[in-house]
């Protein structure tokens, strides 16, 4: 159907050599006979070398994902580069994906069957799949992408891919045909959402069509070939209560935060890299009333709110004319024209932590957003140089009177040494002292040790505080009993 052909002519060349067998570990019976063994020389006699102190070899984990050998690359290479030849693409495109995969496969059957290759079932089917996925999918990204216990895929080159699960960082054995391929696949990505990345604009920040968070920096930055950051998320929405199972936040503690959603506190989720914030912002959003009319604004849309009332909004790069860009702050600023009842930011970077803040001090109660920062503390330093560099000259008096009307919880997350993510203190803002803001911590994370795999045991704690700074805008809500409840258990 796809053929680029006319009349009876064949739809392929016959090669001038037969391709040679994919996998040498099937049999001896191809291998060329051993050379003879030559006589071992006499053995030599030396001096014992120092005794030298014993240093572990830090061994990557390898992944069974990919066992091919460097013969199965080159069919690989020779297969795709004649399919390529001959299919044509535009009809291809026009294919529903299942359709499209099935006249592949036939093709390359037919390029198999003419160029003479041997090879097993098992090795014939995984280069089907291989070739699908070069020509459809995102190539050999496709089986990290369907497990769901990675977390980030990190590609630095074509031969080089590093995956992150259970918060341990793996190198696989997963590897492109070249940076070339490698490329392609990255501006095949970043196209889906109207993005680009070339020499001309070599960095981008993207998302697959499931919300997971891509980056992209390619040559001339990228010195040994494009690298692809890849942050993936589950297929299944994590819960409050799943992270409750996972350890990241104690029973108790959770319900503290299932007030602080559900009585319209402003949230602002501090972090710092992986440490898991806009997965505890997704956990937070679940406790939005369905009749709220809820405005998302992010630079890559990846938030997965369940409501029925949502209006998402996503940031645009300038054009190749340096054109057209939409920033965060315009966002921000236009989402105060549509009538919003919850304004949520994925990510608090520039200076539309100013906008959000009026947004939040002018009736836009139980607002949210996300930075990076080590601590509660950090976070409001954080907001305030933010606020500077946007060019507004504010007292920083102002600033800080500002950030304490407007925020009302800090919920701090935290990646610890052993990769586990930990939710390490609840923090409220109460007020102001003279020029310092004061803020104390509801719930706390504390690090008993660790157990014999390495893993860190650790508790979450109550400060003592019986009745926070919010306790009337909870009895607004009818909500003071189950707070004082979750947290005279937590404090226990």
């Amino acid at each position: 159907m796809f053929g680029k052909r006319s009349g009876s002519e064949p739809v392929f060349r016959p090669p001038v050599e037969p391709v040679a067998r994919v996998a040498p570990s099937a049999g001896a019976r191809d291998a060329a006979p051993a050379p003879p063994v030559a006589a071992p020389p006499p053995p030599r006699v030396e001096k014992p070398a120092a005794p030298q102190p014993a240093v572990a070899a830090v061994k990557p984990v390898r992944l069974a994902t990919d066992t091919r050998s460097e013969d199965y690359y080159q069919i690989k290479s020779t297969i795709f580069n004649a399919l390529i030849d001959t299919i044509d693409l535009a009809q291809l495109a026009q294919l529903d994906p299942d359709s499209a995969r099935e006249e592949i496969r036939d093709i390359v059957n037919e390029i198999i069957a003419i160029k003479a290759v041997v090879m097993s079932v098992a090795e014939q089917e995984h280069l089907l799949q291989d070739i699908c996925n070069d020509v459809l999918g995102y190539g050999p990204l496709e089986p990290l992408l369907a497990r769901d216990d990675i977390a980030d895929i990190m590609v630095n080159g074509a031969n080089r891919v590093f995956i992150e699960v259970g918060g341990k960082v793996q190198l696989t054995n997963i590897r492109f045909r070249d940076n070339a391929q490698l490329m392609n696949i990255c501006q095949r990505i970043v196209s889906q959402v109207g993005r680009r990345v070339d020499e001309s604009s070599p960095i981008c920040d993207a998302r697959l069509l499931d919300g997971s968070r891509v980056n992209v920096i390619g040559p001339p930055l990228s010195l040994d070939g494009a690298t692809l950051t890849i942050r993936k998320f589950k297929k299944d929405k994590l819960t409050l209560e799943d992270l409750v199972k996972f350890g990241s936040i104690s029973p108790d503690a959770a319900r503290v935060l299932q007030v602080i959603g559900r009585c319209r506190c402003n949230i602002l989720i501090s972090g710092g890299t992986g440490s898991g914030k806009t997965t505890l912002l997704n956990c937070m959003t679940a406790y939005i009333d369905a009749e709220e009319r809820i405005i998302t604004c992010e630079d890559a849309a990846e938030l997965q709110l369940q409501q029925p009332h949502v209006v998402r909004l996503e940031t645009r790069p300038p054009n190749l004319e340096g054109q057209g860009q939409i920033t965060m702050r315009d966002l921000v600023r236009n989402c105060l024209r549509m009538r919003p009842e919850r304004i949520i930011v994925g990510e608090v970077r520039g200076p539309e932590a100013f906008d959000l803040l009026q947004a939040m001090n002018t009736g836009h109660d139980g607002s949210m957003g996300t930075l990076h920062a080590n601590s509660p503390r950090e976070a409001m330093g954080r907001l305030e140089s933010m606020i500077t560099m946007g060019g507004f000259s504010l007292p920083m008096k102002t600033i800080r009177e500002m950030i304490v009307g407007s925020i009302d919880v800090i919920i701090q997350a935290e990646r610890l040494r052993d990769g586990s993510r930990r939710i390490t203190k609840v923090t409220e803002v109460i007020g102001t002292e003279g020029d310092v803001v004061i803020t104390q911590d509801l719930v706390t994370y504390e690090v008993d040790g660790e157990d014999e795999t390495g893993r860190l045991k650790g508790r979450h704690i109550g400060t003592g505080i019986v009745r926070p700074a919010f306790w009337e805008r909870a009895r607004y809500y009818n909500l003071e009993r189950e707070l004082a409840d979750a947290l005279d258990k937590v404090n226990q």
